[in-house]
């Protein structure tokens, strides 16, 4: 703030923020209505479809979850034997063979 009313002047501060204001707006109808297509050409079965949802980093995080809620509940595969949370004193297995 500081430095845009050195480099504006506290007169045309307002204006700016008005200008920016409008700004946003603007963008946010052109997400919404960019969005509310979307949704309408892919059609009903994408009616919850959200802009955010099309981030790749929200694309992997979803699927690192599914896959590692459906590991706890696959009872199909054998469950790791040996593997226990350790003690608060126990350090962790060490192979100086394998490093």
């Amino acid at each position: 703030m500081l430095v845009a009313v050195l480099v504006f002047g506290p007169d045309k501060l307002p204006d700016l923020a008005k200008q920016a204001g409008r700004m946003v707006r603007q963008v946010r109808k052109f997400a919404d209505a960019a969005r509310d297509e979307l949704r309408e050409e892919l059609g009903p079965e994408y009616a919850d479809l959200e802009l955010r949802d099309l981030d790749p980093r929200t694309i992997v995080r979803k699927h690192i979850i599914e896959a590692m809620n459906d590991e706890d509940t696959d009872t199909t595969r054998p469950k790791r034997r040996g593997l226990r949370p350790l003690k608060d004193d126990e350090l962790p297995p060490y192979d100086l063979e394998a490093t």
